[in-house]
């Protein structure tokens, strides 16, 4: 019960700051977040990162396509594939898919 209590006060007491910071706070630190994202160096890790991924992705896939063979079932397969081959937009690690908008 002491946890719910102190969570419960820790949740109200970030929304009272949180709403006296206001929206104009919320703006400067997304836009210092964009800029951040948006920096060369960031953007170079993030690809780099992105890539390597990638590439461990198809080693991984192709030992456990070996090993496994055909017991591996068909739907795995085939979406690893349209994943493989299909090219994923640019995007910074700041992009969401949640519909928000700056308006």
């Amino acid at each position: 019960m002491r946890y719910r209590l102190t969570f419960v006060v820790g949740v109200a007491v970030g929304y009272v700051l949180g709403t006296r910071a206001g929206r104009e706070r919320y703006e400067k630190l997304r836009k210092s977040a964009r800029q951040f994202a948006e920096n060369p160096a960031v953007r170079n890790a993030y690809e780099t990162a992105t890539h390597n991924g990638r590439e461990m992705a198809t080693k991984a896939f192709g030992t456990v396509s070996e090993r496994m063979g055909d017991r591996l079932p068909g739907t795995v397969s085939d979406k690893v594939r349209t994943l493989r081959g299909s090219r994923v937009e640019q995007r910074t690690p700041f992009d969401d898919d949640w519909g928000t908008s700056n308006t």
